[in-house]
């Protein structure tokens, strides 16, 4: 009997650890949208060299490798896309080797000098048909090699020169509760079909530090209210998913000091009427997982500071405020 209490227990215990580990918002996971680069890693910057892609998006991902019709290759060579040519040459060539076969010549049953006559018209005539026929091939080739106009549309493969870092280093500065993410402008640059580059400055970064230090207490108090204000619609969801899980488990996570140590803009870019910032942020916190019930921690210490470097993704419409719009781990 005691063995399969014991047993319980240890179950119990494998379930929740995992659910537990890196409880803080987003929970360790690499999570949202970031527009036309939502399939692409973002740049790399000294606080994050690299990140995870994205997990669980609700852009529609392009499968690599899928062409349009426009650009599909056609089954087939040139001769099985004109049968008309390949039958009219088969047959010439095969009507005058039955000719030579039974004696008559190349020429069809012609004698002497006519026979000689006919199998130099036969051949000229089938020269001048391959040659037709090689025009027509190179006029096929050339146009093959030339992409159509719809084929142009965003096809999720950016040039990894693109992908270069994009922006200035955005590096800690200050004293006391928090530190920001510098004070001199950044730029970053678009890539692909519709974006173009977009500068931020300070104020932009400080609007990204206001978003992280104000998100985590939204969610440490499951305040959905107040996280719809901080993030898309998107990230709320998943959000709420994770408060739920707490709540079924009962317990309840809290993160609180949240300080920026390090910031870096990764990249920047406006389109479809939307602007993003890619920042890659290492920040320290009180991060605990507690019972509901009575309080009891049992998950991290709230006399220990944690850290954790993360990559996050703001939107903006033109000249509104910023919200989170994804989360990828480092």
């Amino acid at each position: 009997m005691k063995n399969v209490r014991w047993l319980a227990v240890v179950a119990a215990f494998v379930l929740v650890v995992p659910s537990l580990a890196d409880a803080r918002v987003g929970g360790g996971q690499s999570t949202g949208s970031r527009g036309g680069k939502t399939d692409h890693a973002p740049a790399p910057t000294q606080t994050a060299p690299n990140a995870k892609p994205i997990e669980r998006t609700t852009t529609p991902q392009q499968k690599p490798g899928l062409q349009t019709p426009a650009t599909a290759p056609q089954a087939g060579g040139f001769m099985a896309r004109n049968p008309f040519l390949s039958g009219l040459m088969g047959g010439m060539l095969g009507a005058g080797l039955i000719g030579m076969m039974f004696g008559g010549g190349f020429g069809g049953g012609l004698a002497g000098g006519a026979g000689m006559l006919g199998l130099l018209i036969q051949v000229l005539l089938i020269g001048g048909i391959g040659y037709f026929g090689y025009r027509l091939y190179r006029g096929w080739s050339a146009s093959r090699g030339q992409p159509a106009g719809a084929a142009y549309a965003y096809s999720g493969a950016t040039p990894a020169s693109a992908m270069q870092p994009a922006g200035m280093q955005r590096m800690m500065d200050a004293p006391a509760e928090r530190s920001s993410i510098g004070s001199s402008g950044g730029f970053g640059g678009g890539s692909g079909p519709g974006m173009a580059p977009l500068s931020v400055g300070p104020d932009d970064f400080k609007a990204f530090e206001g978003v992280l230090v104000d998100l985590q207490a939204a969610y440490s108090k499951g305040d959905l209210t107040k996280m719809r204000g901080l993030a898309t619609p998107e990230m709320v969801g998943y959000f709420s998913e994770e408060l739920s899980g707490n709540a079924s488990r009962g317990v309840e996570n809290v993160v609180q000091a949240v300080k920026l140590e390090q910031g870096d803009l990764s990249e920047a870019w406006s389109e479809a009427g939307l602007d993003y910032a890619t920042v890659a942020m290492r920040f320290s916190m009180i991060d605990v997982t507690r019972t509901i019930a009575d309080g009891k921690i049992v998950e991290g210490n709230d006399q220990v500071r944690t850290e954790a470097t993360e990559i996050w993704t703001f939107l903006r419409s033109h000249g509104g405020k910023w919200i989170l719009s994804a989360i990828q781990q480092a």
